[in-house]
């Protein structure tokens, strides 16, 4: 009985967000419908200044050849050229305007995805006490890729790498937890600190960095497995809508601990993990989890393994009752009994996925963004000041506000380059390196009788030349969150 009323609630907490979304958008539209004859006066909405790029904070570094040190990867090259991007200490950096807004974007599709499957946001101390981790045993096995520190009355603290001793103390102490309210997920985004021996490769690998980092409370190992699974699907998903190229392979517990483990790897020549895939069956491991002196398949036993590397952006753990026996986390059970519950833990590099998509998707020496995650959508491009077309730039100007007040999904994702001092050509290239995926230039054609703009698509690389009311069209059709 208690198996079942179980799963009916975890099958709950997948379906309702969607089921919600659902009804509200229903409901909308209901009043919608009923309201339209209604003439009801109200304040109107004041159009959203738009952005320029002269007034973004954002180091001119695009024209300049800009090296800045040892640079070991396209995408630590690119984001420190294109200015979104600064180094601080090594393996830290400032995340610049137009880097935080890809940023944002991401964490707001993880949001949607963790939530979706009933995943709930928290906020944890990044000061984490040493003797939560003295009881786990980790003090020392993390050794010195931990940052460690003393208060002014000589208690012990860390900069939390992970959070798995936090977050289970925090459930030890809510001695009331029952059955009914499992499986919980808890989920934070936030700065993770390592003290890597090399930070290198930009925000691939760094000393501070942001992660998802998600755990699991279930209460038997066959409901931990359910969710483990979701999670995993759940990530998949995360990197389907971004539109990359990922792999789920076996992978070590490592420090983490616990029985199962799996990474989700992006394929790419610059990554440090060393992945085995058969050529017969669906057999996917990193290779610290195989034995190398065999050149079968552990799984078939008749494929071969073949090589390739990879950037890990996520790791999923199924850890049992590794920590939450030793601190006490429990749940009260359908029969009124404590027991100690199953966990998991899943961890996504957010920084890194946003390093590594630019990596993976850009050329060498233009950016290209997953389509969700670009800064800015569409960068409009006046005429040069005192050129023939010169009079068109109020077109220009036009065209960007129009944009951003008429289409709801580019508001705030429209940039004008009002750097009218350079040439078109100049500021083109800066375009195309920053990676805006539409540039719309207003140029001759525009001041004609039947005004057509050009647009450049830089995902596919085509030109076309269209009305207003076709780049409108074009645009609408852009998702953006």
């Amino acid at each position: 009985m208690e198996k079942l009323a179980y799963h009916c609630r975890h099958k709950m907490l997948v379906c309702l967000p969607r089921t919600l979304s659902t009804i509200s958008k229903r409901t909308h539209k209901s009043f919608s419908a009923e309201n339209a004859s209604v003439n009801i006066q109200s304040p109107s909405k004041p159009c959203m200044s738009i952005p320029k790029v002269s007034r973004i904070f954002q180091p001119s570094n695009l024209r300049e050849g800009y090296e800045g040190g040892d640079m070991t990867c396209r995408s630590q090259r690119l984001m420190l050229q294109a200015g979104l991007i600064h180094p601080s200490n090594p393996g830290c950096f400032y995340y610049l305007p137009t880097a935080l807004r890809s940023l944002e974007k991401l964490v707001r599709i993880i949001d949607e995805e963790m939530q979706a499957i009933g995943g709930q946001k928290v906020d944890m101390p990044a000061l984490c006490a040493a003797e939560l981790w003295r009881r786990s045993g980790r003090w020392e096995l993390m050794g010195k890729e931990m940052f460690r520190l003393q208060d002014r009355h000589d208690i012990e603290y860390c900069l939390g790498p992970t959070h798995e001793e936090a977050v289970t103390e925090l459930l030890a102490s809510q001695s009331t937890l029952s059955y009914r309210q499992l499986p919980l997920l808890l989920y934070q985004v936030t700065r993770k600190f390592r003290d890597e021996q090399k930070p290198k490769f930009g925000l691939l690998r760094g000393r501070e960095f942001y992660m998802k980092d998600m755990y699991s409370f279930d209460i038997s190992e066959e409901a931990a497995q359910q969710t483990y699974e979701s999670v995993c699907h759940a990530y998949g998903r995360l990197f389907n809508r971004l539109g990359l190229r990922w792999v789920q392979v076996q992978a070590d517990t490592g420090k983490i601990g616990g029985t199962l483990s799996h990474e989700f790897q992006l394929p790419a020549d610059v990554g440090e993990d060393r992945l085995l895939f058969c050529n017969n069956c669906t057999f996917s491991a990193n290779v610290e989890t195989v034995n190398t002196e065999e050149t079968n398949c552990p799984q078939c036993h008749t494929g071969t393994l073949n090589e390739s590397k990879g950037i890990e952006v996520g790791h999923t753990f199924y850890l049992g009752t590794k920590y939450s026996e030793v601190f006490n986390a429990m749940f009260i059970n359908s029969q009124n009994k404590p027991m100690v519950a199953e966990m998991g833990c899943f961890g996504l590099g957010v920084t890194r996925i946003l390093a590594a998509s630019v990596e993976v998707l850009s050329t060498e020496d233009a950016i290209r963004w997953p389509g969700l995650l670009a800064p800015y959508q569409v960068c409009i491009q006046p005429p040069k000041k005192g050129s023939k077309t010169h009079s068109a730039t109020h077109l220009a100007e036009e065209l960007a506000q129009s944009l951003g007040d008429c289409l709801p999904n580019l508001r705030g994702e429209v940039v004008l380059d009002d750097r009218t001092q350079l040439t078109i050509g100049k500021r083109l290239k800066d375009a195309s390196r920053l990676g805006y995926p539409y540039v719309v230039v207003v140029g001759q054609k525009a001041m004609e009788e039947q005004p057509l703009f050009e647009v450049l698509c830089q995902g596919t690389g085509e030109t076309m030349f269209l009305s207003k009311e076709a780049l409108v069209d074009l645009l609408s059709q852009v998702e953006t969150v």
